[in-house]
């Protein structure tokens, strides 16, 4: 009677899978990667299927899997997965609505997400301003921005357009979640080996506990339930 009390009210027992990497998730769809204006949208069929199960907004999950579609055409050897890229996102912006900010429908979050100040205060690295304010708004500081919470140096480097407006922004899911992908696949290498997962984890953030925490969420994406 309990178990069937259980399955009645949708509990869902299957297992986080263990090991690392985690899981790739629902395949993705063929789409023309190269279609003028938000290319992403096109995986919007395949993101409404899941994004309630997931806890994703629609948008934000089209964002990680053109993200993951684009890069394994441009980095056939790496093997991301939207999964991390999803998990990723999950700790570091709740998938773009941080403190009820939302995604807009051309992948723009509203209000914009900026980090508190790296000022080497407890707990906090230190980082001085490198670039004026311009994209986080502090002249003495780095504060990380957007829904994948760039700093800026890192930005500048790495940022690129994938929404179709000409404009790498970091507030952007779909640029924020390609750049991310990008640098991911530039740290770790193959990542569907266990090493290169973990090279790039921890190249985006030296912490052991955010790397079992991403992974962890990632793994549960991977069998379609939401974290």
């Amino acid at each position: 009677m309990v178990v069937l009390a259980l399955a009645g009210c949708g509990f869902d027992r299957t297992p986080i899978p263990a090991g690392i990497p985690p899981g790739p998730g629902t395949p993705l769809p063929v789409i023309d990667l190269d279609a003028s204006g938000r290319s992403a949208v096109q995986l919007r069929e395949w993101a409404d299927e899941q994004a309630d199960r997931l806890g994703i907004p629609s948008v934000a999950l089209e964002a990680y899997g053109y993200a993951a579609a684009v890069m394994t055409r441009a980095r056939p050897d790496c093997g991301i997965a939207w999964t991390t890229l999803a998990g990723i996102a999950s700790v570091e912006s709740k998938h773009g609505t941080h403190r009820g900010a939302q995604v807009g429908p051309d992948g723009t979050i509203h209000p914009p997400i900026i980090g508190v100040p790296l000022d080497g205060s407890p707990g906090v690295a230190l980082i001085k301003d490198s670039d004026g304010g311009a994209l986080d708004g502090d002249p003495a500081f780095d504060r990380a921005v957007g829904p994948l919470q760039f700093i800026p140096e890192t930005w500048h480097q790495w940022g690129v357009d994938a929404n179709g407006d000409a404009v790498a922004d970091p507030q952007n899911i779909d640029d924020a979640a390609l750049t991310a992908a990008r640098y991911l696949c530039a740290s770790g290498g193959d990542l569907t080996s266990e090493h290169g997962w973990q090279q790039a984890l921890l190249t985006y953030n030296q912490s052991h506990r955010y790397l079992r925490t991403v992974r962890e969420r990632a793994a549960v994406y991977s069998i379609g339930r939401r974290v």
